[in-house]
């Protein structure tokens, strides 16, 4: 709703109450008419323009529906009339005044939890990527090191007795993009740090699946854990925020490697991408880590309930709200073997429309 200036809503109110007499003179019914001025005035005014229009609307009903009748109406009915008129008018202001600082302070409330949500999930994803600083560094320096071995080599080619130009130009090429490779990298994370107010867009999940791929890629070959993924082509977008979505994925797949780290059998971290009923796409996440907390399963997406012994407990509930936020479900199943595999629905744009 458009907040209206302080002139605008005494003018309301002026405004109403005349729109009141003029129904109300020809039809001679001035307490209905002008008991719906009164909490026009004050739902959008305030109690300010409200007590403004009760003034107005006595004055109005005491003069031209009283004083100017012939003969004047000075009998005890009439007199009680407009008294019940006074009255019912103060109440009805009231009323409404309260209603309007309610509306106002749930509004406030919801906007001041909306933005406890955003710190709290920029937290879970600062948190999370200060766990992850060892490997985005390696990650980056991959990249990085190759660019400085091609560097010196394209100085090699370039300063031999006959420079060879074609050797050169490839080798500076390799330069390009190693730098290109680990400047994404680093574009990548910041995104992920940045604390901003989420912006829906049109998303394909499966890139977001393949960056978040990239960029722990390195958290995994720190534990032997082998990455696979199944991504089907051809996927309707997603109407959402991309960090947010991000994160899912994050939170998500850094559990996994987490549970797989000091297992005995062999590791493996499988990525699914597909289309499901309704419209819908599903991403499952899938490990062969230590599984889910027996007789607990049901209880990984509360607040603050962890089996990590540094574990914060938020992680999954955020993901979860994250998720919810976008029409979603995620839940969690145990694998046939060893592990568990989390789910995620989502709805596709053209569902999201509807």
């Amino acid at each position: 709703m458009r907040v209206l200036s302080h002139l605008q809503r005494y003018g309301l109110a002026i405004i109403s109450c005349g729109i009141a007499l003029a129904v109300a003179w020809p039809i001679d019914a001035p307490a209905s008419c002008f008991l719906l001025a009164v909490p026009v005035s004050t739902l959008f005014g305030g109690l300010g323009p409200g007590l403004v229009s009760v003034a107005l609307s006595a004055l109005a009903f005491n003069y031209f529906f009283l004083w100017r009748t012939f003969p004047p109406s000075h009998e005890p009915a009439a007199l009680l009339r407009f008294a019940v008129f006074l009255v019912a008018a103060l109440l009805i202001t009231g009323l409404m005044e309260i209603k309007r600082r309610v509306e106002e302070s749930r509004n406030r409330a919801e906007e001041e939890l909306r933005k406890a949500h955003v710190d709290l999930a920029h937290a879970n994803r600062v948190t999370a990527m200060g766990e992850l600083t060892a490997s985005l560094a390696h990650e980056v320096n991959q990249p990085i090191a190759a660019a400085v071995t091609d560097a010196n080599t394209c100085l090699r080619w370039l300063t031999r007795d006959e420079p060879d130009l074609e050797e050169a130009r490839q080798a500076a090429s390799r330069v390009v993009k190693d730098a290109a490779r680990a400047s994404d990298i680093i574009n990548r994370t910041r995104s992920l740090f940045k604390k901003e107010t989420p912006q829906r867009e049109l998303v394909d999940i499966n890139d977001v699946i393949r960056e978040m791929i990239v960029l722990l890629r390195s958290e995994a070959t720190r534990y032997s854990i082998s990455v696979q993924t199944e991504l089907s082509e051809g996927l309707p977008g997603i109407m959402g925020d991309r960090v947010q979505l991000q994160q899912v994925l994050m939170n998500l797949m850094i559990n996994s490697i987490q549970a797989m780290k000091d297992v005995s059998w062999p590791r493996k971290l499988a990525v699914k991408s597909q289309r499901a009923a309704d419209e819908q796409l599903m991403v499952s996440v899938s490990d062969t880590g230590v599984g889910l907390p027996a007789q607990q399963a049901d209880q990984i997406f509360n607040a603050f309930f962890t089996t990590k012994s540094d574990g914060t407990g938020m992680g999954l509930r955020i993901s979860r709200s994250i998720v919810e936020s976008h029409g979603g479900r995620l839940w969690a199943t145990a694998n046939s073997s060893h592990g568990a595999s989390f789910h995620l629905a989502l709805p596709s744009k053209a569902e999201s429309h509807d």
